[in-house]
């Protein structure tokens, strides 16, 4: 599928105790790309995140960033390779007590030696990409929800990562803000020949924005393709989704035992 693989994935399982919540993942992100991964709530998108970033740790299979296997270098060999990542939160996760110039110098002063005459730079240079420089002085409490999107971003793209991933980056956006967020996700990306990987269930921005799509489903991969194949997709499950059936492969419901069980006595089921 791609010549250039930066994330390479294969048969992923990861379990929460005994509840599997990946069921052999394989997946290919290919560099200088905008990924999304889409799926219901609960379908184990979130966790396929953590899995890249190192946060969690398999149950079996691996996840190769570059020529590292993730799950198994040591924790100093994981905290270097997060330098080259950069991560877009829900909801931003801002830090509330600091200024919107030191949430974005955090990973900055965290992970390198520069001065601070050089770092100033850097922040009001990542501030300006997002249009917020004038923010800089700014505390989260005093943004509206798509600066603090957009805050959010700068501080992501602060070490001009190589690969940055985004969980659900346009939740409780207006329409507006929601196009912003979106537009300035596929030009930071492309600017820093970054590779981008998106957890959303905004299927009508995506389309606009990346380059190829992997619909998850109880922890598999169902369905991917590019925009326009996932436009012209006759798959169920990619339907439904697209099309915000209530009916179809995905139920709402979570699995549970007849109403009859639950609420007559024993005795009226004899």
């Amino acid at each position: 599928m791609f010549d250039d693989v930066l994330v390479d994935i294969r048969e992923l399982h990861f379990k929460f105790d005994e509840r599997p919540v990946l069921e052999g993942v394989n997946m290919k992100i290919p560099r200088g790309k905008v990924v999304a991964i889409m799926g219901g709530s609960g379908c184990g998108k979130t966790t396929l995140l953590r899995c890249i970033g190192g946060q969690l740790r398999p149950t079996s299979g691996s996840v190769r960033l570059e020529r590292h296997e993730v799950s198994r270098i040591s924790h100093d060999e994981l905290y270097r390779l997060r330098r080259k990542m950069g991560m877009l939160f829900q909801f931003g996760a801002l830090f509330t007590d600091m200024s919107v110039f030191d949430n974005v110098a955090f990973p900055i002063r965290e992970h390198t030696n520069m001065s601070e005459a050089m770092i100033r730079d850097l922040v009001l240079m990542k501030l300006e990409a997002v249009g917020l420089r004038g923010a800089s002085a700014l505390m989260p409490g005093e943004l509206s929800g798509g600066m603090a999107r957009r805050v959010a971003l700068a501080r992501a793209v602060a070490l001009d990562p190589m690969l940055v991933m985004y969980d659900e980056p346009f939740t409780g956006l207006d329409p507006i803000a929601l196009g912003v967020i979106g537009q300035l996700i596929r030009k930071l990306n492309d600017a820093l020949g970054a590779t981008s990987i998106m957890v959303t269930h905004d299927i009508h921005e995506s389309l606009q924005i990346v380059d190829y799509i992997y619909f998850v489903s109880q922890g598999k991969i169902v369905a991917e393709g590019t925009p326009d194949e996932i436009r012209a997709s006759s798959d169920p499950f990619v339907h439904q989704f697209v099309s915000a059936a209530p009916d179809g492969p995905v139920h709402f419901d979570y699995p549970a035992q007849s109403v009859r069980q639950d609420f007559l006595p024993e005795s009226a089921l004899a």
